[in-house]
């Protein structure tokens, strides 16, 4: 089995486990049954703003490396700005907290807790009465990788992990050098500013904590999940704290432009 199958493996069996109990102990059954019932009514409710989010990730898909060479041509070099303006933060942040616990937990919410995060929302929201907070939800990922892709093209800048290679360590492939092949495909070392795993964790927290009375069990959760991501990124050595600042404001963007665009109903 190639490294890319046996992680795509591993992820699908891990998160597809967290879903059914999230799913049981927070959507709870009676939600669930009446989603499966009406499930082609509400896919049907929801085509336009999930065919939005297809197009954006085949287009993200499809553009990155092209635009990523129009990055490294014409974009901002902003890699030495970044790292005058924050210095040795996220060196620093590893040589404080390092620990093969905390790397053990963090590689695997950076990988398996994310992709959890992400899923999780779109099956619980769709499982609500209304399907006004799914295609919030599904606007909002849009928004996030589609204003991503064009900040991803217009600054080029690399990441710490590429600087300061004497002192930021890659933890993630080094404790975990099977998941190389997979970020291998999403991933391009100058795919630094924003970070789109901050972004969409944190716009996941932020509709957890707007939709509390539905899912109180759900916002914690979430809370701590995103938090975690958020951290793994610094700790991790993939991120600046300044791509964390950039993706949290593109999150709270992308959530405020998703409650103007989709009316309640």
């Amino acid at each position: 089995m190639s490294p890319l199958l046996s992680v795509v493996s591993s992820l699908a069996l891990w998160v597809g486990s967290a879903l059914l109990v999230a799913s049981v102990a927070i959507i709870r059954p009676r939600r669930l049954y009446g989603l499966w019932n009406d499930l082609r009514d509400r896919l049907w409710e929801i085509r336009k703003p999930l065919a939005a989010l297809v197009v954006v990730l085949i287009a993200s898909a499809i553009g990155r490396s092209s635009l990523q060479t129009v990055s490294e041509l014409f974009g901002l070099q902003l890699t030495w700005a970044i790292y005058a303006l924050e210095g040795n933060f996220v060196a620093w942040l590893q040589a404080t907290f390092g620990s093969p616990q905390l790397t053990m937990y963090f590689s695997s919410v950076y990988v398996y807790g994310y992709v959890f995060l992400l899923a999780f929302p779109f099956l619980a929201y769709l499982a609500l009465p209304r399907t006004t907070t799914v295609k919030r939800l599904l606007v909002a990922y849009a928004l996030n990788y589609a204003i991503g892709l064009v900040l991803y093209t217009v600054v080029f800048a690399y990441g710490p992990r590429n600087v300061m290679p004497d002192m930021v360590t890659s933890l993630l492939f080094t404790h975990n050098p099977e998941f190389m092949a997979l970020t291998g495909e999403v991933n391009e070392p100058t795919n630094v500013f924003p970070s789109l795993h901050t972004s969409l964790s944190v716009t996941v927290g932020t509709f957890a904590v707007l939709t509390r009375r539905e899912y109180p069990l759900w916002t914690p959760l979430a809370a701590w999940l995103a938090a975690s991501v958020v951290i793994a990124t610094m700790y991790l050595g993939i991120h600046w704290l300044t791509d964390v600042i950039g993706g949290t404001a593109l999150a709270l963007g992308a959530v405020s432009l998703s409650y103007r665009l989709v009316d309640e109903e």
